[in-house]
């Protein structure tokens, strides 16, 4: 048995969303999707770890081993298209400063130097996506219209909104955009403002993820976020000024120090705010972080099962009454078009190019990985080629295992007929568990269930 982290997508991300560049997207995270976990992350990639978010119960699930191991040679074999939705994630490594739980594949100027630069950042993701658009030009079907786009880091507000706006502008200039592409990005509320918004939205970005983590400034202390409590809320309300119709708020939970009055005032803080997308992620305590190093010596408790089941229950009651309905297992929205569109597709199967230093990109059932330092990144793409560090194809059974882990998480359900004979067995149990309920031939977490999502997933695998 090997034990898999699964990914909480990039996001809304599959891993605490809004981790370090207050977004939800799951590809962009170095151990998923995604975003998701973030974008730019994959829901699983053989052997290597993912995080998901089960109500914050417990984060570990033992599963059968992943089948095959990645690929010795670099550059990615692509056989053509799959049948979802084809998106695009763009990881923006950068950040002011290191937020003590954050594991992302970041980078503050301090520790780049002059290895790397914003500017070199942008030209190298101009190559990658040049290159990536004739090597999917010679696949047997034609490239698809990109229906999603979305920008996570790191801290994408970094880089202004002229410079995100140059980012949209080198995506399109490779790639057929859907007229009703979904188009978001992370922004802290500390590097936005109302102009910055108002620039966004006339470059044609549709959507805004907002890190607000906490309206607890001890909270915020403790999780080294540099905003004042209230500047979420209020770029919120500019975003939505300048024309966003979409704008999630990230909450993060579980918190050393946090209390129930602090989840219920940043609750408050997030309704108020008039936002139609809310994502809760239980605090993860990351290997080789800040925070984890606090913990190890005891300088700060770890996360209480407990407590964080109990945060969860009290946040799906708060926006359930407001209105926002939960439609994957930490993200509610205000109405199926409020929805994230890129991680639905991450959670559902589909393709999606991840472009940018350890970004990780899926495509027919082909998935490849990035290398990580925005230096080599940058030299990988000079070279020629995809600047790929691994990749792999994925088999039947690893794809049966993503299916299960990923789609249980929706509300929309599991598909009894994706499930082998086993796995449908396995469903009679977990319903009859009260840990999910059938829905028109669909597995559908109860509130009881997706407390224990990964004690389900682990049911119907094994």
């Amino acid at each position: 048995m090997t034990t898999v982290r699964l990914p909480s997508y990039a996001v809304e991300r599959t891993y605490p969303a809004g981790l370090s560049g207050g977004g939800d997207a799951p590809g962009r995270h170095t151990p998923s999707p995604g975003a998701p976990l973030c974008g730019g992350n994959p829901p699983l990639r053989g052997t290597r770890p993912a995080t998901v978010h089960t109500g914050g119960v417990s984060s570990l699930t033992p599963l059968p081993a992943a089948a095959a191991p990645a690929t010795e040679a670099l550059e990615p074999v692509l056989r053509d298209f799959g049948t979802g939705p084809f998106g695009i994630y763009v990881h923006v490594p950068f950040c002011a400063t290191r937020c003590g739980y954050c594991d992302f594949n970041t980078y503050t100027a301090g520790e780049l130097g002059s290895s790397a630069s914003p500017q070199s950042w942008l030209a190298a993701l101009r190559g990658e996506l040049s290159t990536a658009a004739e090597l999917f030009a010679e696949l047997p079907s034609p490239q698809p219209e990109v229906s999603t786009i979305f920008v996570g880091g790191g801290t994408p507000s970094l880089l202004g909104g002229d410079g995100l706006a140059e980012v949209l502008a080198a995506i399109r200039a490779h790639f057929p955009l859907a007229a009703d592409a979904e188009v978001s990005t992370e922004s802290n509320p500390e590097s936005t403002s109302p102009a910055f918004f108002e620039r966004l939205r006339a470059a044609g970005f549709t959507r805004v993820s907002l890190g607000m983590q906490s309206a607890a400034e001890h909270v915020l202390r403790v999780l080294d976020r540099t905003h004042t409590p209230g500047r979420a809320v209020a770029a919120a309300g500019e975003a939505r000024a300048a024309g966003f119709e979409h704008v999630n708020l990230d909450l993060i939970y579980g918190t050393p120090g946090e209390t129930d009055a602090d989840l219920d005032a940043s609750l408050d803080a997030a309704l108020a705010a008039g936002v139609d997308h809310v994502s809760a992620y239980s605090l993860i305590v990351e290997d080789g972080t800040a925070l984890a190093r606090k913990v190890r010596r005891g300088d700060l408790p770890a996360p209480d099962d407990d407590v964080l089941a109990a945060r969860y229950e009290l946040i799906d009651r708060r926006l359930s009454a407001a209105g926002l309905e939960w439609y994957e297992v930490s993200n509610w929205a205000a109405g199926p078009d409020a929805r994230c569109r890129h991680n639905l597709g991450y959670w559902d199967g589909g393709d999606w190019l991840g472009a940018g230093p350890g970004a990780h990109s899926h495509l027919g059932g082909v998935r490849w990985w990035n290398v990580k330092h925005p230096a080599r990144y940058a030299d990988r793409v000079g070279a020629g080629g995809l600047p790929a560090a691994g990749w792999e194809t994925l088999g039947a059974g690893e794809r049966y295992l993503e299916r299960v882990m990923l789609t249980v998480r929706l509300r929309s359900g599991l598909p009894l007929a994706d499930l082998d004979p086993a796995g449908r067995t396995a469903a009679e149990q977990v319903v009859a568990d009260g840990l999910a309920t059938l829905t028109g031939e669909r597995l559908v977490l109860t509130d009881r269930g997706r407390l224990l999502a990964d004690a389900v997933v682990r049911t119907l695998l094994t």
